[in-house]
């Protein structure tokens, strides 16, 4: 199997082992096409696997592949803005939970699935639960990895970011690619490294950026793939209120990961409440916390490997 060119940058069909087992898959939507990485056979349904806010499908690089070895196909896309997937058009914002549940419908509706299941990371979980929650019907199984439900943020600090971020969206849009700034690899790499801020290791970061940036063609040097744009998402924001309704509707197994050092919440007991009240009527919840960062799935697959594939493969 080739590597292929996606917006410029060649990936290699190969994952950080050498393996040569996934295929670059895009579909295509008015804007412009979906891309992401399918892991194993082309035969059968594969879980849908979803990466969080401002990563890519790399995110799945280290866990994708010990699935894969047991039998389960993935389909690890990027999200519209990031990767190697088409920005959105000029002028429109991004509501990066809610434009997941679009997303989703739009590839299910091309491959003609049903019964899906799905992984989900950070804002990919809340995707999942969104999703499972506005078509119950339509989801067999999810994981969510290190969130329980699209983030509740304190209202008032909800509010008054409301018109910073409106307009820090439309500064983006005064700047062209060429005033984008350009980085040398290892530049970018420590810029990257110092943003997780310790929730990704060196070799993780190393691992997003495959997909995270692409060479300049104005001058020498990388950008980032992902769109500033996403940046502004504050508008998608939910209250508790939404966030409780939306859980109730949920009827699905779940399985959620929660990171012994993970995602820092205003509200920290809100979590336990949102998976108390899908516990009520899915049809099984299963918990576990596990040692380790928000990106835990990446940085050390093998902790969550086994609970992952028992509860798909059950």
């Amino acid at each position: 199997m080739t590597g292929q060119t996606v917006n410029g940058y060649a990936e290699s069909a190969k994952d950080s082992e050498g393996s040569d087992d996934f295929q670059e898959v895009q579909i295509p939507v008015p804007w412009g096409h979906i891309t992401g990485k399918w892991w194993g056979s082309r035969d059968v349904q594969p879980i849908l696997a979803i990466h969080g806010w401002q990563d890519n499908s790399g995110t799945f690089d280290k866990l994708a592949p010990i699935l894969r070895e047991k039998g389960l196909s993935l389909y690890c896309i990027d999200l519209p803005g990031h990767g190697f997937s088409s920005h959105l058009p000029p002028g429109q914002s991004y509501y990066v939970f809610w434009d997941g549940v679009h997303i989703l419908r739009r590839i299910v509706n091309h491959f003609g699935w049903n019964d899906i299941n799905i992984i989900g990371h950070s804002l990919g979980g809340a995707i999942a639960f969104l999703y499972a929650a506005v078509y119950p019907d339509c989801v067999k199984k999810y994981v969510s990895i290190d969130i329980a439900s699209p983030s509740i943020r304190n209202i008032k600090k909800m509010c008054d970011i409301l018109g910073p971020s409106v307009d820090k969206f439309l500064s983006y849009e005064t700047k062209p690619v060429e005033h984008m700034p350009c980085y040398e690899y290892g530049e970018m790499l420590d810029l990257v490294c110092d943003a997780y801020k310790g929730s990704v290791t060196r070799e993780g970061c190393e691992v997003l950026l495959k997909r995270g940036m692409k060479p300049a063609t104005h001058k020498k040097g990388y950008l980032f793939t992902r769109d500033p744009r996403l940046k502004t998402a504050a508008l998608g924001f939910m209250t508790i209120d939404q966030v409780m309704e939306l859980a109730s509707r949920i009827t699905c197994e779940v399985l959620n990961i929660r990171a012994s050092s993970g995602l820092k919440h205003d509200n920290p007991h809100h979590y336990d409440m949102v998976l108390d009240t899908i516990e009520k009527q899915a049809k099984k919840m299963e918990r576990h916390v596990i040692d380790g960062t928000h990106h835990l799935h990446l940085n050390d697959a093998e902790s969550i490997a086994p609970y992952v594939y028992s509860f798909l493969a059950s």
